[in-house]
């Protein structure tokens, strides 16, 4: 058992019967009345974010979390199917319990949060940043910027996104997949 004291970001405690990982928290002393905790809180079952608020000094019951690294192999109709790098064994995981669906390749690396006790898987991260070659991206029109301007690229996993002028087709780019954000060009 824990407290509101140790409430830190990425914890997984159990709330109702269900699993949640701690993405924000704010420790409020009001000028009057009783000091609390408010949260953000991701669902580790479906995805959803909730807001939850508890009380300063309240009992939170601690999920052991173990993370696994396990290799995308393919999608198909019942979902993503990943192998545990370490024994071979699959698994399939849902949309809704990866952080970045649209940026998976095949063969990609991701770390899989499971859930010590049950030994069940619970979310899927992708690494802070992947590498994807540019397949689609408009030429762009020299002098007609005046501040930071950008255009909409397809990169070879599907995926849309926001990129500078200069992009052009055919170059890698760093992306971090949990932002959707390009982080500059790959070397």
């Amino acid at each position: 058992m824990a407290t509101t004291a140790d409430i830190k970001n990425g914890l997984c405690i159990d709330l109702n019967g269900e699993p949640f990982q701690i993405i924000e928290f704010l420790h409020v002393k009001p000028g009057k009345g009783n000091a609390f905790v408010r949260t953000k809180l991701r669902n580790l079952n479906n995805g959803r974010v909730l807001e939850h608020t508890f009380p300063s000094g309240a009992k939170l019951d601690v999920i052991r979390i173990e993370y696994r690294n396990f290799q995308f192999l393919y999608k198909d109709g019942d979902g993503y199917h990943f192998m545990d790098m370490n024994d071979f064994n699959q698994i399939t995981l849902p949309e809704e319990v990866i952080n970045a669906p649209e940026f998976l390749m095949d063969g990609m690396e991701c770390i899989v949060m499971y859930h010590a006790d049950e030994d069940r898987p619970l979310a899927c991260n992708l690494p802070s940043s992947v590498t994807m070659e540019v397949v689609y991206a408009e030429p762009a029109v020299k002098g007609n910027t005046a501040t930071n301007a950008t255009k909409v690229v397809k990169v070879e996993s599907g995926a849309e996104i926001k990129v500078p002028l200069f992009i052009e087709q055919g170059e890698k780019i760093i992306i971090n997949p949990e932002t959707k954000e390009y982080k500059g060009r790959a070397n």
